[in-house]
């Protein structure tokens, strides 16, 4: 799928290479991994959709990982990912973890096991000629009804387009647009379910931040969220 595991090399300080272009923000990475399962957990309480076994899709050294079960209640959670020394470094966070295993996208196989499937700015780090079968990996991953969580950067919003040129790991980022990436979405099957946008407000307007609710639907955000859902077979014969 993807041969070039080059976050390898980012392995080790990948925190502080984060932390540092993110400096500007006045946030750390803990504020937006919040932010983004907050979401994610909302729009899941609303619609009563109990989440029992997650694929975090990209999940580099792990950082994710406590927010599926401090913030979904998920019961367990896998993490893949191409770069084998970004999961060690997962693997030695959480030894003791029992719920939580890591594996090299080659390892895992996709075998519709899943409720919920997660990623968070790792499909602009994708080339563009195995993006739909990184797409098909995450739809084969799912149970029927099973839903995607697609977080990604938003080429529309100034300030990510500043951060993530200060971040030394994004420098060959090829970003997609939320059009982008409903197209590739339903290329794969999938059904859009909706599209929402956060953190509007940087740290220095934080008094605005009770906006961000109200305003999600409006492109705004730094960063955007297409929700979808892989159909059940029986979907196909209506």
């Amino acid at each position: 799928m993807i041969n070039n595991p080059e976050f390898d090399q980012y392995a080790d300080d990948y925190d502080a290479a984060l932390a540092q272009s993110l400096e500007l923000t006045g946030e750390d990475k803990h504020y937006f991994a919040r932010g983004r399962m907050q979401l994610v957990a909302d729009v899941l309480g609303k619609q009563g959709i109990r989440i029992h076994d997650v694929l975090d899709f990209g999940c580099g050294i792990g950082s994710a990982t406590p927010y599926f079960f401090e913030m979904l209640n998920a019961d367990s959670v896998v993490g893949v990912d191409v770069s084998p020394k970004s999961l060690n470094v997962a693997r030695s966070h959480y030894v003791n973890e029992t719920r939580a295993k890591f594996a090299t996208i080659e390892e895992y196989r996709p075998e519709s096991q899943f409720d919920l499937a997660f990623t968070t700015g790792v499909f602009h780090h994708i080339p563009l000629e195995h993006r739909e079968q990184s797409a098909a990996y995450v739809f084969q991953s799912l149970r029927a009804n099973g839903l995607f969580a697609f977080w990604e950067n938003s080429p529309w919003n100034l300030g990510t387009r500043f951060v993530m040129s200060r971040c030394p790991f994004d420098k060959d980022a090829i970003r997609l647009s939320p059009p982008e990436a409903r197209r590739l979405l339903r290329k794969q099957g999938f059904e859009i379910l909706s599209t929402l946008y956060l953190f509007i407000f940087p740290h220095a307007l934080k008094w605005l931040r009770g906006l961000e609710k109200p305003l999600s639907c409006l492109p705004l955000g730094a960063q955007y969220l297409v929700l979808c859902r892989k159909p059940d077979d029986k979907d196909k014969l209506k």
